[in-house]
């Protein structure tokens, strides 16, 4: 006899991390000066929000560390601390001080701009939308090699993907290496793949040169990887390198979880937790039931380009709704760009949409506080969720 249970799907609910982040963005709010806040607020339908890539650009928008006091960078530190693991948080503090050793090592590169491009203070903080209660909001925290995006919708649900971290330089840097698991898990487990499972693992002899799902707000459902990076054409791949490497959500490449032995298994999982460590403990706890409710048969694991350090190579972890990707080919595998997703949820997006859409039919609680009873007749609470 079989039995049925229903799917294990995160609710994307964590009210107490929710009320931190609220009450701590309106104190920090408060501190600002006229100047900060018109640095930092923007609409929530701003399509900037939209805009998650992690490489230099010269229209970043939000408030940066150069603007703040002392008390205010801890506070926005602090913030991004709520949301990601102690572990990963020191992951994002520890890559923002590559930055310092970038300018020394760019410094014939970048000439007298290095000390401006290269620096632990040219990271942005933006609030799009309304941070109050029972409203839509988001907070992102970026600069070079660090995206943090956090959606909170009616005060209820929160999204965090995507989440993206790089690593410049990978080898030679000290003793920082915020990243070494991060890419080192994937190295351990295409190692211990024998041939017959090394063969169906490697999907391709050439790594992308950045994402397959590029930065995209919501990945479709075929996505093709870039010719080159942004601004660093010295890698390239041509086109059958690109369709060799597509992104089919529903046709997985690579190693399916089931074909992998105990040991293996542990390996993949231990991969899957390092990137859930970017959650809020709340919502990786979520993830991580999904993920073992749906079974190991769920997963897959895809490789691309050297098996050896020091040259090109990538790997993606796709699950039925998250997607692991980490890069590291420009700069002879010296590179690193890693990023975890949410197939659907990015950016909060069905959330977003549902919400938007009953606010049209009902209102909000918002919106009766400020209206007259006077000519209306008493009714339920449509806006209450």
């Amino acid at each position: 006899m079989t039995h049925s249970h229903p799917p294990v799907e995160p609710t994307y609910e964590d009210e107490r991390t929710i009320q931190k982040l609220l009450v701590g963005v309106i104190g920090l709010l408060d501190t600002f000066s006229a100047e900060q806040r018109t640095a930092a607020l923007y609409d929530f339908d701003d399509p900037r929000r939209l805009d998650w890539d992690i490489i230099p650009k010269p229209d970043r928008v939000g408030v940066s560390l150069h603007q703040l006091d002392r008390h205010q960078k801890v506070v926005v530190l602090d913030l991004v601390r709520l949301t990601v693991s102690e572990e990963v948080f020191t992951k994002v503090l520890a890559i923002m001080q590559l930055e310092h050793l970038l300018r020394a090592r760019e410094s014939d590169f970048l000439g007298v701009a290095a000390p401006l491009w290269r620096t632990s203070d040219s990271y942005f903080l933006t609030v799009f939308g309304r941070p109050g209660f029972e409203d839509t909001w988001s907070l992102r925290f970026l600069g070079h090699h660090v995206c943090l995006n956090i959606t909170v919708v009616n005060q209820r649900w929160i999204v965090t993907t995507p989440s993206a971290l790089g690593q410049q330089p990978v080898t030679d840097a000290g003793v920082l290496n915020p990243l070494a698991a991060d890419e080192g898990l994937g190295f351990d487990l295409v190692g211990s793949l024998n041939d017959d499972q090394r063969a169906v693992a490697v999907v391709h002899d050439v790594a992308p040169a950045d994402f397959v799902s590029r930065q995209v707000p919501h990945i479709g459902s075929l996505e093709y990887p870039d010719h080159y990076d942004l601004g660093m054409p010295q890698y390239r791949i041509d086109n059958t390198d690109r369709k060799a490497l597509a992104l089919v959500r529903s046709d997985p490449s690579g190693i399916c979880g089931d074909q992998l032995d105990g040991d293996q298994q542990k390996i993949l999982h231990t991969l899957i937790d390092t990137y859930l460590a970017r959650f809020p403990a709340s919502l990786a706890g979520e993830h991580r039931a999904k993920i073992d409710a749906d079974g190991v048969s769920s997963i897959h694991f895809a490789w691309a380009g050297s098996l050896s350090r020091g040259l090109p190579h990538s790997f993606r972890v796709q699950t039925d709704s998250l997607l692991i990707e980490m890069v590291n080919a420009v700069d002879s595998g010296n590179h690193i760009h890693s990023v975890i997703r949410d197939f659907d949820h990015d950016f909060a997006h069905p959330f977003v949409r549902d919400h938007e859409a009953r606010v049209a039919e009902h209102g909000t609680h918002l919106s009766t506080r400020t209206t007259s009873s006077e000519g209306t007749e008493l009714r339920e609470n449509d806006w209450q969720w």
